[in-house]
C-alpha cells in the first residue's frame, strides 16, 4: 500500500468529460495541464502543479485521432517520469491498436506490443484498460496490467432497459465472442447463439452473408453482443440476418463504438431497436446523427479500479466470477 501520497488524475485531448466524471467520482480535481500542438505539428506539454512522489493516473482513451492520442499519453508519461511521480498508471480505456495482436499473414506488424514497448520506455509502471480486444495483449507487458470488464454493466443494462428480456436469446456476430456471449447468457439465465459470416463468391470484394450456426432465434429478443464496432458492416449484416431469421426485435450492444467508418445514417436505418455502447470512446457526434445511440457510463467501474490501486486493494472483486475466469 501507498501511504503519504495523493491521487492525481492528469489527461490529454482524447476524452476530456470521460477524465472529468471519474474525477467527479473520487472526489479529486483535474491536476492543471497543458497539451498542446506547435504550429509543425509536435506535441507540447505543461503540467502546471508539483508531482512529486505522488499517484498519477493518466486518462487518455485510444480515438478518433488515435496516433496523436498515443503521443500525447506517451509525453505525458514522460513528463510525469521527470517530475518524479512514484508511481505513472496509463488509465487507457480503449487500448490503441489492439486488433493488431498476432501475425495474421505474411510481414504483418503486430502493433499492440510495439504500444505495449513504448509505454514501458515511456516510464509507465502500470495500465488499466477495459474490454482488450485479445486478452494476450497483457501478456505483452513486463509490469502488471489490469483489463477491466464491461460485461456487468451490459447485464445491468439488459435487465433494466430491455422488455420481455427473458424472452432474450445472446448473440455473437463471430466465432471469437462465443465464450463472451455463453457467459452472458448463463447469467441472465437465457439461451444464446452464435452467427457466421462468409463470402457468397470467391475474391476480395464478393459480396458477404451471415447465417445462424448455434441457437433458434425465431420470435425472440435478438441481443447482439460484441466488443467493437468500426465500420457497422458486421452489425449491418447480423441485423438483417436475425430479422431473416424471425426475431421479434434486436438490441446490439458493444464496449468500444468506434463508428470511424460507419454511415450513422444507415445505423439508424437498420432493423434495429437500439444500439448501445460505452462512453470509452466519445460518443455526442455520433449521437446526433443517430438516436438509435445510447451510451452506458463506464466512469464508476474506472474511478473505483483507480482508488483500490490507489488503496492497494483487489481489482478483480468488482468483478467477481468474470475476473476468475470461472463463467
Amino acid at each position: 500500500m501507498l501511504h503519504g501520497n495523493a491521487v492525481r488524475l492528469l489527461t490529454g485531448n482524447s476524452h476530456p468529460e470521460l477524465a472529468q466524471a471519474v474525477a467527479e467520482r473520487l472526489n479529486v480535481l483535474l491536476t492543471p495541464c497543458t497539451v498542446k500542438k506547435f504550429s509543425n505539428g509536435e506535441i507540447n506539454v505543461k503540467i502546471s502543479e508539483s508531482i512529486r512522489d505522488e499517484d498519477v493516473f493518466i486518462i487518455q482513451s485510444g480515438c478518433s485521432d488515435v496516433n496523436d492520442n498515443l503521443m500525447e499519453l506517451l509525453i505525458l508519461i514522460s513528463a510525469c517520469k521527470g517530475a518524479s511521480a512514484r508511481r505513472i498508471t496509463a488509465v487507457i480505456p480503449c487500448f490503441p491498436y489492439a486488433r493488431m495482436d498476432k501475425k495474421d499473414k505474411s510481414r504483418a506488424p503486430i502493433t499492440a506490443k510495439l504500444v505495449a514497448n513504448m509505454l514501458a520506455v515511456a516510464g509507465c509502471d502500470h495500465v488499466i484498460t477495459m474490454d482488450l480486444h485479445a486478452s494476450q495483449i497483457q501478456g505483452f507487458f513486463d509490469f502488471p496490467v489490469d483489463n477491466l470488464y464491461s460485461e456487468p454493466l451490459m447485464i445491468a443494462y439488459i435487465k433494466r432497459n430491455i422488455p420481455d428480456w427473458r424472452n432474450s436469446i445472446i448473440i455473437s456476430p463471430d466465432a471469437g465472442g462465443a465464450k463472451r456471449v455463453a457467459a452472458i447468457a448463463d447469467k441472465l439465465g437465457v439461451e444464446f447463439a452464435l452467427i457466421h459470416r462468409q463470402r457468397v463468391a470467391k475474391g476480395e470484394n464478393a459480396p458477404e452473408k451471415m447465417e445462424v450456426l448455434v441457437g433458434d432465434v425465431r420470435d425472440k429478443v435478438a441481443i447482439l453482443v460484441d466488443d467493437m464496432i468500426d465500420s457497422g458492416n458486421t452489425l449491418a449484416l447480423a441485423a438483417k440476418a436475425l430479422q431473416e431469421n424471425g426475431v421479434k426485435t434486436t438490441y446490439a450492444l458493444i464496449s468500444h463504438g468506434l463508428l470511424s467508418e460507419a454511415k450513422m445514417n444507415k445505423i439508424q436505418e437498420l432493423p434495429l431497436e437500439q444500439l448501445v455502447v460505452t462512453n470509452t470512446i466519445p460518443q455526442h457526434n455520433h449521437r446526433e446523427l443517430c438516436s438509435k445511440l445510447v451510451t452506458m457510463d463506464v466512469s464508476p467501474t474506472i474511478a473505483e479500479s483507480i482508488r483500490r490501486t490507489h488503496n492497494g486493494e483487489s481489482i478483480s472483486l468488482l468483478f467477481g466470477d468474470w475476473a476468475q475466469g470461472d463463467y
